[in-house]
């Protein structure tokens, strides 16, 4: 298997995405990993800390169709999925497209629309296509969905349902920047200039190749019985409500054939099933009433207890 063309993907997503945000590659080369597995992912920190700015980066890097959504508790279903409309002038009905048809979806504070609003994501994010009355439409591909969320405000937020929360292959955070690293954005220009500035770098070819390719890089059955003993763990945790689902060992799985190839290998390692284990599998569990451990805390313990095959 060629890796190269997923090493020189890493460089270019590093490059152009560091340009805006300084000193967060492994969040960048997650939602990397997001888009070439086609799944979608859920960006939760504190307010200010890039956020939005890291997804218009990434959204600029790729190309494509790109809609940015402010969520408020009163946005209705139809505002992000379209309405049918009668023209008078033809005499008839017709579509006008809403923002969720675009290659890149930024939904920003996801977590402040009614759960009404949220659920008209949910065949989005899972079937690529939109349902209005009656009518289906495909959506063109690649399609990712991007949102953000602010976990310390609670006012007039709506948590996500786990069916939702479900369809987000990752959930990441990116937290503080070191001193010297925001002396640097203190001292360049405004990141807005810079986003602007950016060229796209991926064409929609290389990431068919990407995806096309990633299904080549061999899961020895060691790494695969120590992956599956991740997930059956969560099923049997006294510390946790519910384990994580089918669709989350299968989000693992390809994460980390991806993130093998990113990294020049044609094989998965241990190491890459720890590395994304917190942040594929932690937003998929939910931690028992009493324990005073976040979800992504258990997930390391059970890393911690489990036995590492041998490489």
């Amino acid at each position: 298997m060629n890796t190269n063309i997923f090493t020189a993907y890493a460089k270019k997503l590093l490059n152009n995405c560091g340009k805006v945000i300084i000193g967060k590659d492994d969040a960048i080369k997650n939602i990397g990993i997001c888009l070439v597995a086609g799944g979608h992912v859920l960006l939760e920190d504190l307010p200010g800390t890039g956020k939005t700015m890291l997804l218009r980066a990434f959204a600029r890097s790729i190309g494509g169709d790109f809609k940015r959504i402010q969520f408020t508790p009163d946005i209705l279903p139809s505002d992000l999925t379209g309405i049918h409309f009668y023209d008078q002038k033809k005499g008839e009905f017709e579509f006008r497209r809403g923002p969720l048809f675009a290659n890149v979806v930024l939904a920003d504070e996801i977590n402040r629309a009614v759960p009404r609003s949220q659920s008209a994501l949910l065949e989005v994010m899972e079937e690529r296509q939109i349902s209005v009355d009656g009518e289906t439409f495909r959506l063109d591909e690649p399609y990712i969905v991007m949102a953000t969320q602010n976990p310390v405000e609670s006012y007039g937020t709506f948590p996500l349902p786990e069916a939702q929360l479900d369809r987000f292959l990752m959930k990441l955070s990116l937290g503080y920047m070191s001193e010297e690293q925001e002396k640097q954005v203190l001292r360049r220009e405004d990141t807005k200039n810079i986003i602007d500035s950016l060229s796209p770098v991926i064409t929609h070819e290389e990431l068919a190749a990407l995806r096309a390719g990633y299904r080549s890089v061999e899961v020895k059955d060691d790494v695969l019985n120590y992956l599956m003993s991740i997930i059956t763990a969560t099923r049997r945790s006294d510390k946790l409500n519910y384990g994580v689902s089918a669709r989350g060992s299968i989000a693992l799985y390809k994460a980390c054939q991806i993130l093998a190839a990113m990294e020049g290998r044609s094989y998965v390692i241990p190491e890459d099933v720890k590395k994304l284990a917190v942040p594929v599998l932690a937003h998929r569990v939910s931690t028992l009433s009493g324990k005073h451990l976040s979800a992504a805390a258990c997930i390391e313990g059970l890393l911690e207890e489990l036995p590492v095959p041998l490489e």
